[in-house]
């Protein structure tokens, strides 16, 4: 299992613990990783995502899961939910996509 967040691609830092005396040890600083189911309402599915606290979030402030897929960038998600957000663009109500253009 990768320690990378799906939603917003967070992924383990590298740095240094330092002691008193200024000695330094490697490190790495892990993103808080949390298995959490989301309903897509647009696909009436449900899909359990690795996600970040940071991504949780996000989707909460975006107000739903697809409101959030459909502003994010394709750099950030993982590829099984860019596939996702391409069915949810299309299926999307109020703005008609072409599939050529979300390539």
């Amino acid at each position: 299992m990768s320690k990378k967040c799906e939603l917003t691609g967070k992924i383990p830092m590298k740095g240094h613990n330092v002691s008193h005396a200024n000695n330094k040890t490697k490190r790495r600083f892990l993103p808080n990783l949390k298995k959490v189911k989301f309903t897509s309402e647009l696909l009436k599915r449900s899909l359990k995502l690795t996600v970040s606290n940071a991504g949780v979030r996000c989707v909460d402030k975006k107000g739903t899961f697809d409101q959030f897929l459909k502003t994010v960038k394709n750099k950030d998600i993982s590829p099984r939910l860019k596939k996702l957000k391409k069915s949810i663009l299309i299926k999307s109500p109020f703005k008609k996509a072409s599939p050529a253009k979300l390539a």
